[in-house]
């Protein structure tokens, strides 16, 4: 396998449930192009995770850098975390132009982070630390329904390998700053400033078959982001990662002003799975479904718009088995055709659910695939409650 390749800094660039959502057609996951970089990555790169020592699949220390203890100042808090912050190169063949976003260095084994849709569908990965120095690099773990990747580099020197500290992004605060670090347009170790816009938000996951899914509990800022910049780190003044930075809301596929970063809470829970087995597996109930409007809740005779409404059940899912019932009665509807019909769910595991994304942090966060999920539900005006165990999500292989 390549070694280490010294050289100049290359000068370049969800869920347990599916539904459409047509206002997510202009989201940006975009990356920069690369001019011709084979000066600098060998043709002969390509390692497979197969190829590798066992040592690549341990999780090493994740945090050598503290926490500063208290807040820091922008060019404070760029010094404390430059080191950790590379740039990710990615192509089929190192003769053409391929791809460029950032990544952040997860632990002191040669792991880095970053998103999958940077390196998605290319051989030839590299990774170029703040010192300029590039190295080869191996995937060794991906989640397409989460937009992370796990690269592996070998042989690189202890000093470069400084891991930043994850936030518990379950506190961050709407308005709190935060800074993003990465490569925008390939002007490396470039630094943006904003603040937390929202929290909460949802956004259409990638390369996932058929079925659409989405990512939940995302983070919403306006620190700018722009091409380049996937897969770098959405920092507190702290030094803390409290999430990568994912994608961009925007028409033009130039900033506007709305960026979205995964929380880091997801990346603590699904990186250790991608490092040691090359994937995650995701609980998946298997429906879809819609928020309670109030014309939809007025339509079908509740009291208050409460609940989600079972649109469709996937056949042979984990909700099917469990007895789930989807819509059979197309009605029109706030300007929409809507099946009417299907259970209403209430609550999961006693924990009452106002909308679809309630579903999807829930299952995030609380559960794993095995578990027994108790819905409570409408049905035909009766409140009843069914067990589900739930199933791994289906690949995008296992999709038509």
């Amino acid at each position: 396998m390549n070694k280490a390749i010294l050289a100049a800094a290359v000068v370049v660039a969800a869920a347990a449930i599916f539904f459409a959502f047509s206002q997510f057609n202009s989201f940006d996951f975009g990356t920069t192009q690369l001019p011709d970089i084979s000066s600098l990555i060998n043709t002969n790169t390509g390692t497979t995770r197969d190829q590798l020592d066992d040592d690549a699949f341990r999780v090493g220390r994740v945090s050598t850098v503290e926490a500063a203890d208290q807040e820091l100042t922008l060019p404070d808090l760029f010094e404390k975390t430059e080191r950790s912050v590379v740039q990710v190169t990615a192509t089929n063949d190192p003769t053409e132009q391929g791809n460029l976003g950032t990544g952040f260095v997860y632990d002191d084994n040669g792991h880095i982070v970053t998103n999958n849709h940077v390196v998605s569908g290319t051989r030839n990965l590299a990774v170029t630390f703040y010192d300029g120095t590039v190295y080869s690099a191996t995937l060794i773990g991906t989640d397409p329904f989460t937009d992370l990747v796990v690269l592996y580099v070998e042989d690189v020197p202890a000093e470069k390998l400084v891991p930043l500290p994850l936030a518990d992004s379950t506190k961050i605060r709407v308005g709190e700053q935060v800074a993003a670090i990465g490569n925008p347009f390939g002007l490396s170790s470039s630094m943006t400033s904003g603040i937390i816009s929202g929290v909460g938000r949802t956004i259409p996951a990638q390369n996932t078959g058929s079925l659409q899914f989405f990512i939940p509990d995302i983070i919403q800022t306006d620190a700018p982001i722009n091409p380049g910049n996937s897969g770098g780190p959405l920092l507190n003044t702290r030094g803390e990662v409290v999430g990568i930075n994912t994608a961009i809301r925007s028409s033009t596929g130039e900033f506007a002003g709305i960026g979205f970063a995964v929380p880091s809470n997801t990346i603590a829970k699904i990186v250790p799975s991608l490092i040691e087995t090359g994937t995650f597996n995701h609980p998946w109930v298997g429906i879809s479904g819609r928020d309670m409007t109030p014309g939809l809740a007025s339509a079908l005779e509740l009291d208050e718009p409460r609940g989600v409404l079972v649109v469709e059940v996937v056949a042979g899912g984990p909700a099917e088995k469990a007895g789930l019932k989807g819509g059979d009665n197309p009605t029109r509807i706030e300007g929409q055709t809507v099946p009417l019909g299907g259970d209403i769910i209430l609550e999961l595991d006693g924990n009452p659910i106002r909308k679809l994304d309630d579903i999807l942090v829930y299952l995030q966060r609380e559960k794993t695939v095995g578990d027994t999920l108790e819905l409570t539900i409408l049905r035909d005006g009766t409140v009843m409650n069914i067990d589900l165990t739930l199933e791994a999500r289906p690949s995008a292989q296992d999709t038509p």
